[in-house]
This record gives structure tokens, C-alpha cells and sequence, in this order.
């Protein structure tokens, strides 16, 4: 599990490395760009915030109840195939609001401040819950549930690194 971890924070920085690159992969008339481009909404940085935020929460709640579905069933490794499809959709996301985005760098800054958020509101409550965490009865061992949510923490710290530094700092080409 520490080498799927591994493997998977050493594959984000790599995507930070290269995010320019990731970024022009995306064309300027992509359908998503070019309707959030028209959006007038979008060009306030709260909006396109709270927009980032509410689809970063969608994603994360979607990736949660297809894990949670896929349980039922004794197909082994599915659950890193659907990781590994959660975070490819939600880097998408991120570098088509950067393609989108239009405003000045200081607004972008915000936007992603705001979208990013969703995590750190995420990474404070699997805090909580390893501060509290108790066992369920006399003589439970709850080091399984504390490795768990070490790992959630770092999970969810990482992708707001990512979604800050790609909708935040990057700055589209032109």
C-alpha cells in the first residue's frame, strides 16, 4: 500500500513538472473551454472558485460512491483503476478552467485559493477524525483506521497542491 502511495505522489510531481506540456495538450477550442470562456459568470474569480470547488466535490463524492459500489464485488484491483480515473479526470478538469480562465493573475490566484479549498476542508476533517479516533469496542486496535486516514490526509494535501499550482499559478499560453 506504501508503494501504491509512493508511486502515486511521485506521479503528481512529475505532472507538476510537466504541467505546462499537460496544458497545451488541451486545445483553446475545446467545447468546455469555449463555454466557460462565454460564461460571463465565469470571469468572476469567486464564481469560477466556488464552480472549481463544487466539481472537485462532485468528483471526489462520485470516485467515493464507485469505490463504495465496487466493494460489493470480488474483482481485485479495480479500486486503483478507479483512482487512477478520478485523478485523470480531475487534472482535466483543472487544466481546462486554466485554459478558460481569462481575468487578471491575481483573480486566477483566488479562484484557485477557493476551488482548492474543497481539500483543505477535507484534510481538516480526516485530521479531526484521527484526533478523536477511538476504538469501536474494549480491546480494538485502531492503528489500521490511523494509517487510513494518514493516508487520506496525504491524499487530499496533494490534491490541493495540484489543483492550486494548475488552476492557480499556471498561466495559459497565448
Amino acid at each position: 500500500m506504501t508503494i501504491i502511495l509512493f508511486i502515486g505522489i511521485l506521479g503528481v510531481f512529475i505532472i507538476l513538472l510537466f504541467k505546462n506540456s499537460l496544458i497545451d495538450i488541451v486545445e483553446t477550442n475545446n467545447k468546455l473551454v469555449h463555454r466557460l470562456q462565454n460564461a460571463k459568470w465565469f470571469q468572476n474569480y469567486w464564481l469560477s472558485g466556488l464552480f472549481l470547488f463544487a466539481m472537485n466535490a462532485i468528483l471526489f463524492l462520485l470516485t467515493i460512491l464507485i469505490l463504495y459500489v465496487i466493494m460489493f464485488f470480488e474483482i481485485p484491483y479495480v479500486h486503483l483503476l478507479i483512482m487512477f480515473i478520478a485523478t485523470i479526470g480531475s487534472i482535466f478538469l483543472w487544466i481546462v478552467l486554466n485554459k478558460a480562465w481569462q481575468g487578471m493573475k491575481s483573480d486566477r490566484f483566488k479562484m484557485g485559493i477557493v476551488g482548492s479549498s474543497f481539500y483543505i476542508i477535507l484534510t481538516a476533517i480526516f485530521f479531526y477524525w484521527l484526533w478523536t479516533l477511538e476504538p469501536a469496542y474494549p480491546g480494538d486496535d485502531t492503528f489500521m483506521g490511523a494509517i487510513g486516514l494518514i493516508f487520506a490526509i496525504i491524499v487530499t494535501v496533494i490534491a490541493f497542491t495540484t489543483c492550486f499550482v494548475i488552476s492557480g499559478f499556471s498561466r495559459k499560453n497565448t
